[in-house]
């Protein structure tokens, strides 16, 4: 780090890195500086000169805070330190002209406009507008865009601060926005008024400082203020991404990005962020029994009592979905066992090795992408498992890192160096010598879809064999937001899936849509939505969904994170871990404890390392013995980005995401 400089801001002396704009230095200092077109993760573009300061002893006018460094200050006469004021009379009078500049062809939508209530043109209109204007032209109007089905346009309102061309090139990797013309006709527009073709577009919304950019599903129907805001963590992959969930009354009405800078920074993709739809759809609220071939409503005594029956005496087996809490898989587990039944969360296959953590979670974090100089990526397509992933892959990628990829060649809007698509590709990784890479830290990414085969084993003791022969960090890509903390609890049987349901009498799902169960086995189904998992039960228990239960999730990269609830279930919809406390009552088994806390409390001294909330734990490497793969390649995990469990499947608006998707990918057929 450079050694520090002393400057002086509003006669207060602060210690800086001089590496550093004048706007972080102010926000050191505990000083907001207005800012329009600034933004902490993007370039700077210096276009809205909302920022301005003071430079005493510099020219005599004001400077853009955001587009000069600390270093560029010259000292006073004497070697004083530099000085700046932020509240001088030179700096409100240029604040308030600034603004009245951008006010000219600003149109008063505030009463109707989505960002009313949480807009920065607001907020700052009340600290350097003036009652008044001095323009008596008539206002410039532009034309709309058509950005998809996700974000809203009304061009008239854009002060042209091109943070959202900057997202759209820098972090999703996207070339479809751009500014056209110059002057009055200068305009932010998508090129051949293309859609916007990126699962991570949404963030433009949250980027767009005035009303220009909105989002469409949202419109209308809410002010911030009616809002009940919870901080909780997204499930739709296993990132963890730190999200905002936003409720009116028991609906949810929107959910926005939290920041975190271990997990997903302040972006997360669009699924995360328009899925809220699918909570209202489908949804099951009452318990059924089928009876005849078809099922029928009944109450909870009748089911439990049922479920009860059908599980005494027999041979039970336990599939935890992909959406369950910790606290779900853990009395799950608890329930099943006692009954000398076994449990498995590895529903689509992965050979993931039970009781190595460095084998199923790896010991690399999510930030350590952003020093890493080598990034090695096997089967997998982190653009559609976890786009905010691939954002952080391609900052690394600009800031000079090396890709290379094992499988599918796809685009993941980054450059990278395509090995093969094959097993014998990755063989062949291990024949390389690897001088370049010994010196720099490096990383490498193994996907679901790379561990999903009757060879994944081999696939994964290869990878964690590369990763010791190049001295890298191992990161297991997940996809499943259930999967590390179902892992940690030990919810895997010896021999898969396969095992577990083998000459199983009962099948105890919990929230497993992904899976073909045969005929044959009765199904008790636990789950919020009505998806394939209920159509194949022969008993429903209705439970909460991500948003209506306080649950722990651990993510990608072993981190456990509480998630808190937002809402109430519907109907008579019951939070998961007190379904199977209620059901182990009723078969005479019950389960140690009566609470939420008290459950923790089981699970805590079961399992230590979850009680580090927010906290990635060590992991001891133990290598697997390393065996010859097959020879096929590679397949991704994920086959439709907008489909990937049974909330998306309930989002009419993922559906359309999904066929859009589907037709860009069709060869487009010439006319005739």
């Amino acid at each position: 780090m450079a050694d520090l400089r002393k400057i002086i801001i509003d006669d207060t002396e602060v210690e800086v890195d001089p590496n550093l704009t004048l706007i972080q230095a102010c926000e050191q200092a505990g000083i907001e500086i207005p800012r329009f077109c600034y933004h902490e993760r993007l370039s700077i573009a210096g276009n809205c000169r909302m920022c301005l300061v003071e430079v005493v002893g510099g020219p005599p006018k004001p400077a853009a805070s955001c587009a000069m460094q600390v270093k560029d200050l010259r000292p006073g006469p004497n070697g004083e330190p530099s000085v700046i004021k932020t509240n001088s009379p030179m700096v409100k009078k240029a604040r308030e002209g600034v603004m009245e500049f951008l006010l000219i062809n600003h149109p008063l939508d505030c009463p109707i406009c989505d960002q009313g209530g949480e807009c920065d043109l607001q907020d700052q209109a009340v600290a350097y507008g003036v009652d008044f204007s001095r323009y008596r032209e008539p206002k410039r109007a532009n034309e709309d865009l058509d950005l998809g089905p996700l974000v809203e346009t009304c061009m008239t309102r854009c002060i042209s601060c091109t943070r959202c061309v900057r997202f759209t090139t820098e972090v999703a990797g996207i070339t479809q926005m751009g500014q056209t013309g110059r002057g009055e006709d200068a305009e932010i527009t998508s090129y051949l008024n293309t859609t916007l073709d990126s699962n991570l577009q949404g963030n433009i919304i949250d980027l767009c400082p005035v009303g220009a950019l909105t989002s469409k599903p949202y419109a209308f129907t809410a002010r911030p203020w009616e809002l009940t805001k919870t901080e909780t963590i997204d499930v739709m992959d296993a990132l963890g991404s730190n999200i905002r969930v936003d409720t009116k009354g028991r609906e949810v009405m929107r959910i926005l990005p939290r920041n975190h800078d271990g997990v997903n920074e302040e972006w997360i993709s669009d699924k995360t962020r328009f899925v809220w739809d699918g909570l209202r759809r489908q949804r099951l609220d009452t318990p059924y029994i089928r009876e005849g071939g078809k099922l029928r409503k009944a109450s909870w005594p009748e089911a439990l009592a049922a479920a009860a029956a059908a599980m005494k005496g027999k041979k039970v087996a336990g599939l935890v979905g992909d959406l369950a809490p910790v606290e779900a898989a853990f009395s799950l587990k608890q329930l099943i066992e006692g009954q000398g039944g076994s449990v498995e969360c590895r529903t689509d296959g992965a050979r993931l090795p039970a009781g190595n953590r460095s084998a199923y979670v790896g010991t690399a974090r999510i930030e350590d992408i952003d020093s890493a100089k080598f990034i090695q990526l096997i089967g997998t397509n982190p653009r559609v498992e976890a786009p905010v992933l691939n954002a952080r892959i391609r900052k690394a990628w600009a800031n000079g890192a090396k890709v290379g990829l094992v499988g599918q060649a796809v685009d993941l809007t980054y450059d990278y160096a395509h090995v093969g698509t094959d097993r014998a590709a990755l063989v062949g990784l291990l024949d390389h010598t690897f001088d370049a890479v010994l010196d720099a830290p490096s990383i490498v990414i193994v996907g679901q879809g790379a561990i999903r085969e009757a060879d994944g084993e081999a696939v994964l003791a290869h990878a964690m064999k590369l990763a010791e022969a190049t001295k890298s960090k191992l990161l297991v890509l997940h996809t499943a937001a259930s999967r590390v903390g179902a892992m940690d609890v030990g919810a895997v049987t010896e021999g898969g899936m396969t095992a577990a349901i083998e000459g199983a009498e009962v099948i105890y799902n919990l929230g497993a849509d992904e899976v073909e169960i045969a005929a044959g086995a009765t199904v008790i189904y636990q789950g919020s939505h009505g998806d394939r998992g209920a159509h194949r039960a022969d008993i429903i228990l209705p439970a909460a969904a991500y948003t209506e239960e306080n649950g722990l999730f651990v993510n990608t990269e072993g981190r456990p994170q509480l998630a808190l609830r937002a809402g109430f279930a519907p109907g008579e919809a019951k939070e998961n871990w007190a379904i199977l406390r209620a059901l182990s009552a009723e078969m005479g088994a019950q389960l140690p404890w009566d609470s939420l806390g008290q459950l923790r409390h089981a699970l805590i001294a079961a399992h230590p390392h979850l009680a580090g909330i927010d906290e990635v734990p060590e992991n001891d490497w133990q290598p697997l013995p390393v065996r010859a793969p097959g020879k096929a390649d590679f397949i991704g995990a994920v086959k439709d980005f907008y489909l990937t469990n049974a909330i998306t499947r309930a989002s009419s608006l993922m559906a359309e995401l999904s066929a859009m998707a589907k037709a860009r990918g069709e060869t487009p057929m010439a006319a005739e």
